[in-house]
């Protein structure tokens, strides 16, 4: 029976909270409604689906990286890296997860089929290959990202669905990705090539340069969002959430030069309380602006 808590553990289940992005579509384009349940629904179906794929490439991934992940001082508590999750089993729960995945995804949409694809060949490409290119990986992750945003807006009929969006994912995750890097570069200190060989091409302070770079340009576009997408109000009203992702660029950037956070960004969005208030206040201001007050 431990073969399925290791399983479930294997699968990331904490790492799904990046697939909320397939609801951007929906919340965003202001078809968020109990009186028309279909784009939701179709939006419910296209985030279990992405938790799906994306917990068949955590296995794969776990099964190709076992000898690396075996010598770093965190990773090799890993299910499979520590032989609690046996080969057979994992492979197994990876060639189900895929069979039911892909066929319901064509079944929703022939073109979120292909995004599923893409997004799953794209993973397996990563892992074996471009994961160990600096500038590339991260690069790669932020498109992981817009993948999910992209197969949300084909599940639904987008109205008015700002591009601007695509811009601050895409700026959003790379701020991520290269925080990321700099929290495994600063925890693995000396051991750093060994551990992820794509680390033998950064160094903190250009990381530190590119964060800079990114975390300034997402402020930016994301301000430019707020007042000139087509279906914010006329009366600028959503520039009055763009405090709360300042704070959030901010605060992660605290947590990641002063308190050396960051390894897993998905664990901070749960555990970091100041982090989680300035989300869930972001969340509940578009809520308001877009559907209780419904200014235009």
């Amino acid at each position: 029976m431990k073969i399925l808590p290791a399983l479930l553990k294997t699968m990331r289940p904490r790492q799904w909270t990046k697939n909320v992005l397939v609801f951007a579509a929906v919340i965003f384009d202001r078809q968020l409604s109990i009186t028309h349940p279909v784009p939701l629904t179709r939006s419910l179906a296209g985030f279990i689906l992405f938790c799906a794929l994306s917990s068949t490439v955590y296995i794969i991934n776990d099964l190709v990286d076992v000898e690396a992940d075996r010598q770093h001082p965190v990773k090799r508590n890993r299910p499979i890296a520590s032989g609690v999750l046996p080969y057979p089993a994992a492979i197994a729960a990876a060639g189900v997860l895929l069979l039911f995945s892909l066929p319901i995804a064509f079944w929703l949409s022939p073109l979120f089929f292909g995004i599923s694809a893409g997004y799953l060949v794209l993973n397996i490409a990563y892992s074996n290959w471009l994961k160990h290119i600096p500038i590339i990986d991260v690069l790669i992750l932020a498109a992981f990202y817009v993948l999910r945003v992209a197969g949300g807006a084909e599940l639904i009929t987008v109205e008015r669905f700002s591009p601007w969006l695509y811009v601050v994912t895409t700026l959003g995750a790379l701020y991520i990705g290269f925080g990321k890097r700099r929290a495994e570069l600063s925890l693995l200190a000396e051991a750093a090539n060994s551990h992820r060989r794509v680390l033998s091409g950064y160094t903190i302070p250009f990381l530190d340069q590119l964060i800079t770079i990114v975390s300034g340009t997402t402020i930016v576009a994301y301000s430019l969002y707020t007042f000139s997408a087509p279906n914010v109000p006329a009366d600028h009203t959503m520039m009055l959430t763009i405090p709360f992702v300042l704070y959030g660029v901010f605060r992660y950037l605290y947590l990641l030069q002063v308190k050396q956070a960051g390894g897993a960004p998905e664990d901070l969005i749960i555990t970091d309380r100041p982090l989680q208030a300035a989300v869930l206040l972001w969340g509940l201001s578009i809520f308001l602006i877009f559907y209780i007050f419904k200014l235009h």
